[in-house]
């Protein structure tokens, strides 16, 4: 059937090495999707996934104008979701992916392999799934929930995000936590 994403149960967090000293991390926190869940054919399982780059959040701590007077953006998140070198969110306001091939790998394991859309350039990524369960709420027995955890990795340099490579990591790591609802019939 058709699921939603439930956006109240849902992050999408990305890791890029800093200089060799941290992973920094950082979220998107406005994202849609819909999955096509078949529980019996992962082959007829599809998801199709919009992230608004406007969604960033650093949580950088302080005063970013005192520390970056140059910039013309007042936040940092502000700074990375529109500057041309990096997301160019005023150009390419959403990044999509569509799945493209889903395979299971163990009884609660599977990879999603699927087009990924990202500064208008569109590469392959892979990602690693664990199927979490199932669960209905009191609260909303007509809306059974069904939930998933993801990792993969890409190079942001494959779509044109280059900048400071490589003192800012070329792997971006991706780790996903999705809750959908069933869709109204």
């Amino acid at each position: 059937g058709t699921y939603v994403l439930d956006p109240t149960h849902a992050s999408l967090v990305w890791t890029v090495n800093h200089f060799g000293l941290s992973n920094y991390t950082a979220r998107f926190t406005k994202m849609d999707a819909t999955l096509e869940f078949n529980p019996d054919d992962a082959s007829a399982t599809s998801l199709t996934v919009t992230v608004d780059p406007t969604s960033v959040e650093t949580d950088y701590p302080g005063d970013f104008k005192a520390t970056h007077a140059d910039s013309p953006y007042d936040t940092f998140d502000e700074e990375i979701a529109q500057d041309p070198t990096y997301f160019n969110a005023g150009e390419y306001p959403e990044i999509t992916f569509t799945s493209t091939e889903i395979t299971t790998t163990g009884p609660t394991t599977g990879t999603v392999t699927g087009d990924l859309t990202f500064l208008g350039v569109t590469k392959p990524v892979t990602l690693d799934v664990t199927y979490n369960g199932t669960a209905t709420f009191p609260w909303a027995p007509e809306q059974p929930k069904i939930g998933f955890s993801a990792t993969g990795s890409l190079n942001r340099s494959e779509f044109g995000l280059s900048k400071m490579v490589p003192n800012l990591g070329d792997t971006i790591h991706l780790t996903i936590e999705a809750e959908f609802a069933k869709a109204a019939e």
